[in-house]
């Protein structure tokens, strides 16, 4: 799964990176522990023009009559994502990026402490994760909201957990974003071996309310 990430590249980096136009809606940065319901980045496509925005990580599928109606939703499996009814529709047109600099996940010592860590692209700045999006809107408040594919994890990730986000490489940003036609769904596959690597954090980051860039330091 992918419950926490950090964002540390500014918005026109990303937005050249991505080619994309930027929004004047952004989220700060850096911020090193991106949270459930906080608004994150995304990258998303018209056909003619990627757009670089703001998004609530928490989907909210239009039936919800409120954001907190149903469960939080800021993971789609990619095995049932297609035939989800909260995802099926974004699914086949409403796919987006979520840019981030590494995300966390946690294992557990013989004591049973949550031991965190920080996984970051091998290579580059940032890790493009397949995402889906989703405008809900309720007696006039609006929100656009997003999740994060996940699929199994790959044999290095299995070591931290056995699940990891969709990780797009660069070729694949078009097909993903729907510019290139059909065939997505075959991008829904964990990384290779060596696509990410990782190393323990301290244990500040398991509070949701920490800060700072002493959050991804290696211990």
């Amino acid at each position: 799964m992918c419950g926490r990430f950090a964002v540390t590249l500014p918005p026109d980096a990303m937005a050249r990176l991505f080619a994309a136009v930027p929004g004047n809606d952004l989220p700060p940065v850096p911020n090193y522990n991106v949270c459930p319901t906080n608004d994150v980045h995304v990258v998303r496509s018209d056909g003619e023009q990627r757009q670089l925005g703001a998004m609530r990580w928490g989907f909210l599928p239009h039936w919800y009559k409120s954001p907190t109606d149903g469960p939080l939703l800021i993971n789609a499996r990619a095995e049932s994502v297609a035939e989800k009814p909260a995802f099926r529709a974004a699914c086949r047109a409403r796919r987006c990026i979520v840019p981030a600099s590494g995300f966390y996940e946690w294992t557990k010592d013989e004591e049973g402490n949550r031991l965190p860590w920080y996984i970051t692209p091998a290579e580059g700045e940032v890790l493009a994760l397949a995402g889906i999006w989703q405008d809900w809107e309720r007696e006039g408040t609006r929100y656009r909201t997003c999740a994060i594919v996940t699929t199994g994890a790959n044999d290095e990730m299995a070591r931290l957990h056995h699940r990891m986000p969709v990780i797009l490489a660069p070729e694949d940003w078009g097909l993903w974003l729907g510019e290139e036609g059909h065939g997505a769904a075959r991008l829904m596959q964990a990384p290779p071996d060596g696509a990410v690597r990782f190393h323990r954090v301290g244990r500040e980051v398991n509070s949701n309310r920490a800060s700072g860039p002493q959050l991804i330091e290696p211990v």
